[in-house]
């Protein structure tokens, strides 16, 4: 069944249950459960032991710690300790009220994650927990939902990092790239100069930063979105209270009368710091043959750098606790629900890395690939090859897997068709595996969304979904453009020009729910 269309049914099962029972664990349990007996000849003891061998490797690889999959969690649990901290202190309350001052509509507000998200590029885990601990207490206290809090977030995080060479996605990108163009014998093309003129050709991740603006100018909420923010703007809570309270909401913590902005900015600071020095100093240890920032930026150890990050913007807020001369007490219960805030993140990516694990097995990857060959028409292969990737991120969850198996696929069929194609099909993959992770719920970065917003997972799945489709089809009109009149400008500029309309119409046909009276401190859900 390996590497053939059944390969698809575990990932399929539990997206489909997804949105059938709105229930993530158990959906993605019940895909793992289907994929294992699958992968064991429907042998149940089989696949118990391999389940063990899957969960045992995501904690212990090649004889010692899995450092890559245990920082990041350890990450998890610190940044949801400096929230909870920050929150203790007094923190968060200074910043809603200085930024109240400041802030004052809630257009303002929801492009404050926005602006954050263009700032911060350097990874797309770092850029999805803190722009959404930052950007948390401002939206509140306009009534901002939480699931479009998180939409902002996570469809700002990955087009950002995805562009932008200076990061841990371009630094990978980019190494992919340099043996692609050795390969075929395209040496004369550097892989940054290749990665920086696929830029224009990316046509979904321009496209998806535009359409957050405008959703934010033009306060376009569609589909779902709309009754949250209705929900929202009426006092209703910013989150659904059918589904109960996201665990750890810092309404369960009492926040300290005396607290200034510098409780949060410095936690902050520390952090981001931290993460950035760490993340250069791995990268330089790690670069050969002379560190150049390209170099240190592919080389880094970015689970190593989040987690030392973390702590010291932990130990930040603990000072900063203690100076305030908050109880005992007061800041063990801090710690604990900052905790409990990230274990539902925590469950879910271990599901997740599991389900990534089962697909892997069955070669899922592999079929999909497998279905572009050199029979289709070459007008047609940068919008084909655009679904395929989306389809390929969307079933597994990882868009970097799909940029390792597509990528060199998506190279040896423009060399094998017309060399020309080459940085089309390239982009093309790219723009289909943002698409595709924006909209799969076992993808990290949707997780780690919901996560930093502090919303439901389920809710920020659907509620970014229209948007993700619609982003979507105007980039399959825009590659269509492309493969026929061969042209980066027109391709682009269809789809710049189906998104105006679009949003044209939406602002006739969709009107926006009253900006609240903020005379009385907005509730957090």
């Amino acid at each position: 069944m390996a590497d053939s269309v059944y390969s698809l049914i575990p990932p399929v099962l539990a997206i489909v249950l997804v949105i059938l029972t709105r229930k993530v664990l158990l959906s993605l349990g019940a895909g793992i459960a289907v994929g294992l007996l699958m992968l064991n000849q429907f042998r149940p003891l089989a696949g118990l032991e391999q389940l063990y061998t899957i969960v045992s490797g995501i904690f212990v690889a090649d004889g010692g710690l899995n450092t890559g999959k245990v920082f990041n969690l350890g990450f998890l649990l610190f940044l949801g300790m400096v929230a909870s901290l920050v929150t203790v202190c007094g923190g968060s309350r200074a910043f809603g009220q200085w930024a109240t001052g400041r802030v004052r509509t809630r257009v303002g507000a929801t492009f404050v994650p926005v602006a954050l998200g263009l700032i911060i590029f350097i990874d797309d885990y770092f850029n999805a927990l803190v722009v959404g601990n930052v950007s948390r207490p401002i939206a509140d206290r306009q009534r901002i939902s939480r699931a479009k809090l998180a939409y902002m977030i996570d469809s700002t995080s990955a087009p950002v990092c995805v562009v932008m060479p200076v990061s841990s996605w371009g630094a990978y990108i980019i190494s992919i790239l340099a043996g692609i163009l050795a390969t075929h014998g395209l040496g004369n093309l550097g892989s940054l100069e290749a990665f920086v003129r696929m830029v224009p050709l990316n046509y979904y991740a321009i496209l998806a930063l535009l359409m957050i603006c405008c959703v934010a100018w033009f306060r376009l909420d569609v589909g779902p979105m709309r009754e949250h923010e209705r929900r929202a703007v009426e006092g209703g809570g910013l989150t659904d209270p059918a589904k109960g309270a996201v665990p750890g909401d810092e309404n369960q913590l009492a926040a300290n009368e005396n607290g200034r902005v510098r409780d949060l900015v410095w936690p902050i600071a520390a952090l981001v710091l931290a993460s950035v020095v760490t993340m250069i100093v791995t990268g330089v240890r790690q670069s050969e043959g002379g560190a150049t920032l390209l170099s240190v930026f592919e080389n880094t150890d970015v689970p190593t750098s989040l987690l030392c990050g973390s702590v010291l913007g932990w130990i930040t807020a603990m000072i900063l606790t203690v100076r305030r001369k908050t109880h005992r007490g007061t800041i063990a219960t801090g710690l604990r629900v900052g905790i409990k805030s990230m274990l539902p993140a925590i469950w879910i990516l271990l599901f997740a890395w599991t389900m990534i694990e089962v697909i892997s097995g069955l070669g899922t990857g592999g079929y999909l690939a497998g279905l572009v060959d050199g029979s289709i028409s070459l007008t047609l292969l940068p919008m084909l090859v655009f679904i395929l990737s989306g389809f390929m991120a969307f079933s597994t969850g990882s868009s970097w897997g799909t940029f390792g198996v597509l990528l060199p696929i998506a190279a040896d069929i423009a060399a094998s068709t017309d060399i020309t194609l080459m940085l089309p099909l390239l982009a093309a993959v790219l723009a289909g595996a943002i698409f595709g992770d924006h909209c799969s719920p076992i993808s990290d970065t949707t997780i780690l969304s919901s996560a930093g917003a502090g919303s439901h997972h389920v809710d920020h799945v659907m509620t970014q979904l229209p948007y993700a489709l619609a982003v979507a089809a105007f980039t399959v009109v825009g590659y269509l453009v492309l493969g026929l009149t061969g042209s980066t400008v027109l391709g682009l500029l269809a789809a710049v020009l189906l998104l105006a309309g679009t949003v044209a119409l939406l602002r006739k046909t969709t009107t926006a729910p009253e900006e609240p009276s903020l005379e009385h401190e907005a509730p957090s859900d």
